[in-house]
């Protein structure tokens, strides 16, 4: 009985949580669709999760193209089809890789930062501040991140997906011997449209997810210093699990056979 108990208790409790999720992005939304908007807070948040995140953003991307292109290649070699290894990297890096990791990355350094911020305010009573200044915490909190999340993820990825690219020209043409011109014209005749355009959107809704568990868990945290360090760890976690669980769906649904 203490088993069954157990499992109901989680039960409602993860029940609970989505609803207070769902509740939370609805009235997001609708807050995003309504003016007034803060134009100064969208600015500021978008060279806090845009323009900040670009060195880690491009770092990653550019060992991994790198690290992706020597795998590639090494693999290749058993079949005798170093000849497609441009292609690889380049579908690689733009439908998946890029993204995925851009998105893990800023999600790691933003939502923390979000959930941290806003449970700061929250348990020392600013958000409440806000309130009896008749100003509304979701305009002046949550919108502006969530359209900064939105608008900058994609210009994000598209700097990972060209330097990702990038890396694995470096190793192609200086280490593996490819000639430049042809791993270039193989880059471009392999790159469709469909590829950039997922990309794009996979990097819109993981902006949005960011932004939305960083705000969502620094809005209900509580029980002081402690209730803000299980904010920013949740905010965290979440991020990850939810850009990864978007990630597959999108891909399934773009790229059904």
């Amino acid at each position: 009985m203490n088993f069954f108990a157990t499992v109901g208790r989680f039960t409602l409790e993860a029940l609970a949580a989505l609803g207070r999720l769902a509740i939370f992005a609805a009235n997001s939304v609708r807050h995003v669709l309504q003016p007034p908007f803060f134009l100064k807070n969208i600015g500021q948040q978008m060279m806090v999760i845009g323009y900040y995140s670009l060195p880690v953003v491009g770092l990653t991307a550019l060992f991994t193209g790198a690290a992706l292109a020597q795998q590639i290649y090494v693999g290749s070699e058993r079949f005798n089809a170093e000849s497609t290894m441009a292609a690889v990297v380049v579908i690689a890096i733009v439908r998946e890789l890029g993204p995925v990791l851009g998105g893990l990355m800023v999600a790691g350094r933003v939502s923390s930062a979000m959930a941290a911020e806003i449970g700061t305010m929250r348990v020392t009573e600013q958000i409440d501040a806000l309130v009896t200044l008749s100003t509304d915490p979701y305009k002046y909190l949550v919108v502006p991140r969530l359209l900064a999340g939105l608008v900058t993820l994609p210009l994000l990825v598209i700097v990972a997906n060209t330097i990702g690219v990038f890396g694995g020209f470096l190793v192609a043409t200086q280490r593996l011997g490819f000639n430049p011109g042809n791993y270039l014209v193989a880059t471009m005749n392999f790159l469709e449209t469909t590829d950039i355009v997922s990309s794009l959107v996979k990097a819109g809704v993981f902006g949005v997810i960011i932004s939305l568990m960083g705000c969502y868990h620094g809005y209900h945290s509580s029980g002081g210093a402690q209730g803000v360090g299980r904010a920013t760890t949740n905010a965290v976690v979440s991020a990850f699990i939810l850009i990864l669980l978007a990630n597959l769906i999108i891909t399934i649904t773009v790229f059904q056979s």
